[in-house]
């Protein structure tokens, strides 16, 4: 009996170096989904749904957004600093004030270093429109369209359109009375629906079409009574985003303003 012990048979020899392969192929595998959930990864929002937009005045034709990738969360400071040192035109002092103003990345030691007050997993701020779109397009993506936007930050944990939830305008509406401070490192609350970090209660986000969601005499009109000639009033908080948003030029920064990419379903996500 020792000796069987000693020297096993050869069909249990296999199944000893198959079921050793299958826990070394297990491990691996559970390292890679670990090391996959830390990147800012493109996440599928299925979608060709209807939806009514707060923008929108005519109820009887509501807004239909196609299925498209939308990054996990916001792009932090460490992902916007690889940008930089491999895009040098787009470096603090470097980049035309054509593209963005003179706060653009202030907060940042130097132009290639976030110093020891910034942190690496914070999304980056003080970033321009045009710089966020230039960071977007070079991982071949594009920066979201605001009824892409609009869609995915109406969904919370459960429910892909919450809008109607007490609850979770409150808590959304908890953050806008918040002073305004440097942000929280991304992925510290709970996930929506989709999977998807951080769409409301860390930073406002740039919008491919930010500068025509109002026009002009809406965006002054905006204050009291002027928000209900805008569709849905009960969601105040969105309707201040718009705002907000629109008030803006390509070239402006803000401590609490950062962004996220997205892409067309047909795009490559592997690029």
């Amino acid at each position: 009996m020792l000796n069987k012990c000693v020297n096993p048979p050869n069909d249990l020899k296999a199944l000893l170096i198959n079921r050793s392969l299958f826990i070394a192929v297990v491990c691996i595998s559970l390292t890679i989904r670990c090391v996959a959930s830390e990147t800012n990864e493109f996440i599928l929002v299925e979608s060709n749904d209807q939806f009514q937009s707060v923008l929108q005045n005519d109820i009887t034709h509501p807004t239909i957004v196609k299925s498209f990738w939308m990054q996990r969360h916001p792009v932090t400071n460490d992902e916007y600093l690889k940008f930089v040192m491999s895009h040098p035109q787009w470096r603090r002092g470097t980049i035309a004030l054509m593209f963005a103003h003179d706060e653009y990345l202030d907060h940042w030691q130097s132009s290639v270093s976030l110093g020891l007050t910034v942190s690496g997993n914070q999304p980056v701020t003080r970033i321009s429109w045009f710089a966020a779109q230039a960071y977007c397009e070079s991982i071949n993506a594009r920066l979201p369209t605001w009824n892409e936007w609009e869609w995915v930050g109406a969904a919370n944990e459960t429910t892909k359109d919450a809008r109607n939830d007490g609850k979770w305008r409150q808590q959304i509406l908890d953050w806008y009375a918040k002073p305004g401070s440097d942000p929280n490192q991304v992925m510290q609350a709970h996930a929506n629906v989709y999977g998807i970090y951080d769409m409301h209660g860390l930073v406002w986000e740039w919008v491919l079409d930010f500068s025509s969601l109002m026009d002009g005499n809406e965006a002054q009109k905006f204050c009291g009574s002027g928000a209900l000639n805008l569709q849905q009033k009960e969601n105040f908080v969105v309707l201040m985003r718009v705002a907000t948003l629109s008030s803006l030029h390509a070239t402006d920064t803000m401590h609490t303003l950062g962004f996220r990419c997205a892409r067309d379903n047909s795009s490559n996500v592997l690029q």
